[in-house]
């Protein structure tokens, strides 16, 4: 850990700033990403290129150094879409049928030979399509909160790094494909333009807009080095963290834990708006979103004297997940932390809403099994078959309420 000899304190702290260029705010940055000119930053399309471009050119604004292809800010990747859910994606040339990714890749070059990964995708929805949760004629799936908001605060970290005096040296990658099966970040990870073995950790900023009001934090990956707990909690100005171990998860922090890399996932929680074209720019947290970024600068601060950080697997918990034919039509609260399964949001027209189940209720039993965590509700819900039908209990306001409900 970092120590500070008192003698010398105050000429540390008068010398360890630079002036920082100004660049555009978190709340300019999120308008401009989420806003319907980009048209939802489908991987491959033409407004996708433009968001590149957008972001490229504040990378230049602050003085980050290109570190993609060839001298450039851009690392591009060529593959052709899933037909089948469960095929695996290849990377291959420019042909018929094939789509481009663009991830954009900033620097700063300490000369160390220890390299920290910073890392956000930019891509999203477009219109829609198979990953929508909207159930209404095509419309642009803006993404303010997914993940205009992990891209603006990956971004003033990175001014924030740069207006400081440090020693590693810093990498911040916004991701194209994240969406489409973290595309980006695995080409990156197996096509790097430094040498991995050299990076101590990555850290991931995926949906980090929506932080509430009693700062709860969800932060993934505590079990992939042994000094994260230790570090998180010693950094923490005041939210209230949620630590999960697993370093494999639904981001693109996944593809850097399986080059045996460190991770950290940062995440402020799921809501209503998630995948729907009402997930737009004024619904953010700004103010939260200052706080995250404040607190990964004194994280990286206090790793920065450190050595490469120590590696450890994790247990997977996906490996664990159950396979289920049917769905509740809910968006779960992965931030809650009590008994049950907390709802977060409705689906329309789907089971839960027909049953008359609402956002707050919490899910205590389904069927003749008992829900205690988000696991036990996946093992319930994996024992029926479309058609079938049985009972929910939940809890709302402290009131039990069972309800029949059909798949």
């Amino acid at each position: 850990m970092k120590k500070i000899i008192l003698g010398v304190f105050f000429i540390l702290a008068f010398g360890c700033k630079t002036e920082q260029p100004k660049i555009a705010s978190m709340e300019e940055e999120v308008k401009v990403l989420a806003s319907d000119e980009f048209k939802g930053r489908e991987t491959g399309t033409e407004e996708e290129i433009k968001a590149a471009e957008y972001i490229m050119g504040l990378m230049t604004e602050m003085g980050l150094e290109p570190k993609g292809h060839a001298g450039t800010y851009y690392q591009t990747f060529t593959f052709k879409p899933k037909t089948d859910p469960h095929q695996q994606v290849g990377f291959q040339e420019a042909g018929d049928s094939t789509i481009t990714g663009t991830n954009v890749i900033g620097f700063i070059d300490n000369k160390s030979s220890t390299t920290v990964v910073i890392g956000a995708h930019y891509d999203h929805l477009g219109y829609g399509g198979e990953g929508s949760l909207y159930r209404g004629e095509p419309a642009v799936h803006n993404g303010a909160d997914d993940n205009a908001s992990g891209v603006a605060v990956l971004l003033d970290l990175a001014n924030k790094i740069r207006g400081t005096k440090l020693s590693k040296n810093y990498l911040f990658i916004a991701f194209s494909g994240e969406e489409m099966g973290l595309l980006g970040s695995n080409f990156f990870t197996k096509n790097p333009t430094l040498d991995l073995s050299g990076v101590s950790y990555m850290l991931n900023l995926d949906m980090v807009g929506r932080l509430r009001e009693d700062k709860t934090l969800s932060v993934s990956g505590t079990g992939t080095s042994p000094i994260w707990p230790q570090v998180l909690n010693a950094s923490n100005p005041g939210f209230k963290l949620v630590l999960k171990e697993s370093g494999v998860g639904p981001s693109d922090h996944t593809s850097f834990y399986l080059q045996d890399i460190p991770v950290l996932h940062f995440f402020t929680g799921q809501h209503e708006d998630y995948h729907k074209p009402s997930d737009d720019a004024e619904k953010l947290n700004y103010e939260g979103m200052r706080l995250i970024s404040s607190y990964l600068l004194s994280l990286v601060q206090e790793l920065d004297d450190d050595k490469k950080l120590t590696f450890r697997k994790t247990k997977n918990e996906s490996e664990e997940v159950p396979r289920f034919k049917v769905a509740l039509g809910v968006i779960p609260d992965y931030l809650f932390e009590g008994k049950g399964m907390r709802i977060d949001g409705i689906s329309e027209d789907k089971p839960a809403q027909k049953a008359g189940l609402q956002k707050g209720d919490i899910v205590v039993q389904l069927g003749d099994s008992t829900v205690v965590d988000m696991m036990s509700y996946m093992r319930a819900l994996s024992a029926f078959e479309p058609g079938d039908t049985t009972t929910v209990q939940v809890l709302r306001n402290d009131q039990t309420l069972k309800a029949p409900i059909t798949f």
